[in-house]
């Protein structure tokens, strides 16, 4: 289990500081490429874009499953420290899919986004064209690998250090650690017999705010989070869904889903009427697009776990209880576009049909 701040030292706590500011910019370049690039591709295509449902956003809600070329799917691990060697077996990092030159396929060298004479600098997060790199591999298979640059003594540095990593952990493993974390295994899957075990696994995807159906990309992003999950340092998995139309980003205090939304010309209004902001302020901060005579923003939920899905306080061993949720949606806003900096997120309750989206 990850260390909390205040078992950290001087030192470590400056890391972790920084790791979270650079988190911090990380979801909003991600946000964009995911979910605003994509929905671009769906225009120039001249292509009905899908939007979310709300009930596929509640807990254990099940997505329609769809894939379409036209969304920019992706993983991307990023660690707080170096993952460990021993790790390398089921987080596939070697030297022949390091972010080198001689690495990188021709498609990506050619990229106007990429340097390759300057590629030593350019994969590091402070370089002011890492992201011109990191949006130039996303289209790679398999996941990328941000993580802290241990060769730099002075100094924490994190890169984009590994391109086209393969999870090669099984699902069963995942669930089987994290019924011990959770204390509803003791030492095997299997201990309580099929059924149980099956449970477990299901209560796995749930944990990460997947239905248990799901496959692809997101299977692999929550069982790397899961693998990562017992080191000492945090972990953030973030994974884009070419089925679900879904940004999920994955970290030790909760999940959130990212999506696009149509904001009614009504919702706005109530906007200006409560004096919250007026429409023009709207729409330069947080509309990314237009459709159909209706505003397109960022919607993300946050998700909460419960006492079902956190370790019991006295330790002891107990039993997985079927029709209970191990999630609650503790949150939902609509994020700023990307580049507007200085806007904050707006409170807005959709998930559950209420009347008035605004209310706290």
């Amino acid at each position: 289990m990850f260390k909390a701040d205040s078992e950290l030292s001087r030192k470590q706590k400056l890391r972790r500081s920084l790791y979270n500011t650079l988190r911090n910019e990380l979801d909003y370049a991600l946000i964009e490429y995911g979910l605003v690039d994509s929905h671009k591709n769906f225009l120039d295509a001249d292509a009905e874009y899908e939007f979310v449902q709300m009930r596929e956003l509640k807990p254990r809600g099940k997505v329609e499953e769809k894939e379409n070329d036209l969304i920019n799917g992706f993983i991307i691990i990023f660690a707080e420290s170096a993952i460990p060697a021993d790790l390398k077996k089921y987080v596939r990092y070697f030297d022949n899919n390091k972010v080198t030159k001689e690495n990188l396929p021709e498609i990506v060298l050619s990229s106007p986004r990429v340097a390759p004479q300057l590629l030593k600098v350019q994969k590091y997060f402070e370089h002011e064209r890492f992201y011109g790199l990191l949006k130039s591999l996303l289209p790679v298979d398999y996941a990328l690998l941000i993580q802290q640059d241990e060769t730099a003594k002075k100094r924490v540095r994190y890169y984009l250090s590994h391109f086209h990593v393969r999870i090669d952990w099984l699902i069963d493993f995942a669930a089987e650690s994290l019924g011990r974390q959770l204390r509803y295994v003791s030492k095997d899957l299997y201990e309580k017999g099929e059924k149980y075990a099956e449970e477990m696994v299901e209560r796995l995807f749930e944990y990460y705010s997947f239905h248990h159906t799901v496959s692809g990309r997101r299977t692999a992003a929550m069982v790397a989070y899961q693998l990562l999950s017992m080191g000492d340092s945090l972990a953030t998995v973030y994974v884009n869904s070419s089925e679900a139309r879904t940004l999920t980003k994955i970290t030790a205090e909760n999940a959130s889903k990212h999506v696009l939304v149509k904001v009614p010309k009504a919702h706005v209004e109530m906007l200006e009427k409560d004096g919250l902001m007026n429409a023009r302020e709207f729409k330069k901060n947080y509309v990314v697009s237009e459709r159909d005579g209706e505003d397109v923003a960022v919607f993300r939920a946050v998700y909460e776990r419960n006492e079902h899905s956190t370790p019991p306080s006295d330790g002891k061993l107990r039993e997985l209880q079927p029709d209970v949720q191990w999630l609650r949606v503790a949150g939902q806003h609509l994020l700023p576009r990307p580049e507007a900096a200085d806007a904050c997120p707006i409170s807005y309750s959709i998930i559950y049909d209420q009347q008035d989206p605004f209310s706290r």
